[in-house]
């Protein structure tokens, strides 16, 4: 067990965290969750001891060991990748050096004998002569194969970086698992493994993300930041935001009774405990929403923008048709004779083992590339707005918001563009904020103003939700979900990609795979497995 006691931070005038209390327990997975700049990852590091807290203190049992997953992707550049992994249990990594250095001595003396033998039984009591085919294990379901075991991690490449590093940080089973962000820049197939690793995980688990999907599927717990404080709720993210944004609708309503908002939760909760007790992401463990006790939720300090897309004129018959379009770059084919027609009413989600050739297909239609070979032709009824995966060249030079986004509205009215800065979240001072200084977020919701200025038809968007808040992320959910017009999108929130899209494409160097089906389905089909294996071989993993 870890135990938060009378935690406080704060940085000059700056209150993080006022008088925090908060106990995580064996067997469960707690959920932190806050809008950006409550201090999410702050909390995190200070229960790791990496920060100290002003007062207070963190408490964790005597004998408990304590892992986390790692943010530095080059800080064990110089290790062997199985190395590395067997890090995460430092002590055993130490035993296992110590001993060798010792057996290495060409004057093995008496004493290193003894203290050799003191070393062979600690070892033997953390079950040391299984950690390297434990690491190995490890390494090979999150997908590193055997071959690479044995190379530095300096030799790697990013994402494969990630997966080794959070191998390291479930290696030999911790008592405490610290997670901040575990699902960035993985695939479909290791974020699974990992929520169903988690779901069998019997010790304690925190863990921060911005994706929806994985919360619902491995939280027992929301523990939410807000008012400088930290409240517990039992249950996965999609139940504390459904309770949260009902309690809010309830608050609204001065003229409500108590009692009617009582019974209401109440029921609420009782239908919620039967939908859940059936999802296909429920587990035996964690079906713990029939103990709920309905507690005030208050209204959150959270702001959600205000995203809404609309169409200027509805498609016409002919939309987009893509004929024999292929692309390489210096690493090889990235996709080839590609065929496409979309249709009125298609929202296309594309998915690539690579990532970089859904980026060329994106840009090559937005004449921001060039293909090798093939055409395509939009119909003249289409007025489309791309948001790219990177949009730098959008911000150059010293234009405050306020300029930057007038340049592209029909309406140059300070008031208009101030609105539509506005429902981004920039008010007061923040429209005359220099555009070269804006982080990612802020940079994908300036270009999301703009996109919503132009009022198009269809809409291509490579990565919408990197660098956005979980607030930001539900806004832009719902407005492509009512969005009337044609979507072209790639992205790694899986709840985004299941909710919006109607028809999948994946993009292979090998040909493509098109199928009018929701993502869940898509990644479910045996007719697509097959397929999948046939274009890829044995690397048949999304």
């Amino acid at each position: 067990m870890i135990s938060v006691s009378n935690v406080s931070l704060q940085y000059g005038k700056r209150i993080l965290f006022d008088e925090v209390n908060v106990k995580f327990t064996p067997g469960n997975c707690y959920g932190l969750i806050g809008a950006n700049g409550a201090g999410k990852s702050t909390f995190m590091k200070i229960l790791s001891g990496e920060i100290e807290p002003n007062k207070g203190q963190v408490n964790i049992l005597p004998g408990m060991r304590m892992s986390v997953l790692r943010q530095n992707h080059f800080e064990f550049d110089e290790y062997s990748v199985l190395d590395t992994v067997m890090m995460g249990n430092k002590r055993l990594y130490d035993i296992m050096k110590e001993k060798d250095a010792i057996y290495a001595k060409p004057d093995f003396s008496e004493e290193d004998g003894n203290k050799a033998a003191e070393l062979e039984a600690e070892f033997g009591e953390m079950n040391g002569w299984n950690a390297e085919s434990d690491a190995a294990t490890l390494l090979t379901n999150v997908g590193i194969p055997v071959e690479s075991h044995s190379k530095l991690m300096k030799d790697l490449t990013g994402k494969d970086k990630v997966k080794i590093l959070l191998t390291q940080a479930i290696f030999d089973n911790p008592d405490i698992l610290l997670l901040d962000e575990p699902t960035n820049d993985l695939d479909v197939e290791t974020i699974t493994w990992l929520e169903n690793y988690l779901a069998d995980f019997e010790n304690t688990v925190i863990v921060i993300s911005h994706d929806r999907h994985f919360l619902d599927a491995v939280c027992t717990h929301i523990c939410d930041i807000d008012y400088n404080k930290l409240k517990t709720y039992t249950g996965n993210y999609s139940f504390w935001y459904q309770m949260s944004q009902l309690a809010l609708k309830q608050r609204s309503d001065a003229n409500k009774k108590m009692e009617d908002k009582r019974a209401e939760l109440q029921d609420f909760v009782r239908r919620f405990s039967a939908n859940a007790s059936k999802s296909s992401q429920a587990t035996s463990r964690k079906k713990l929403l029939d103990k709920l006790v309905i507690d005030e939720i208050p209204a959150s300090t959270r702001k959600y923008p205000g995203i809404i897309f609309k169409q200027e004129r509805e498609v016409g018959d002919q939309i987009l048709h893509i004929e024999n379009l292929s692309k390489s770059n210096a690493d090889g084919v990235l996709f080839k004779n590609v065929n496409i027609n979309v249709s009125k009413g298609d929202k296309i989600a594309f998915i690539a083992k690579n990532h970089l050739a859904i980026t060329a297909l994106f840009d090559i239609i937005n004449e921001e590339d060039t293909a090798d070979s093939g055409e395509y032709k939009f119909g003249t009824t289409i007025h489309k707005a791309y948001l790219p995966n990177d949009n730098a060249k959008y911000f150059k030079g010293d234009m405050n918001l306020m300029d930057w986004l007038r340049q592209y509205s029909s309406n140059k009215d300070e008031s208009y563009v101030r609105g539509f800065l506005g429902k981004m979240l920039f008010s007061g001072e923040e429209v005359l904020k220099k555009c070269s200084v804006l982080s990612g977020g802020e940079k994908v919701r300036c270009m999301t103003s703009r996109m919503m200025q132009l009022n198009p038809n269809m809409l291509i968007l490579d990565e919408p939700t990197n660098h956005l808040d979980l607030e930001s992320i539900i806004a832009y959910n719902d407005a492509l979900k009512d969005y009337t017009g044609v979507v072209l999108l790639t992205s790694h929130d899986h709840e985004l990609m299941q909710t919006v899209a109607n028809r999948i494409i994946e993009l292979t160097p090998n040909g493509i795979i098109d199928k009018k089906m929701t993502y869940d389905e898509y990644l479910a089909n045996e007719n697509v497995k097959e397929q999948r294996l046939k274009l890829y071989g044995s690397l048949a993993k999304v």
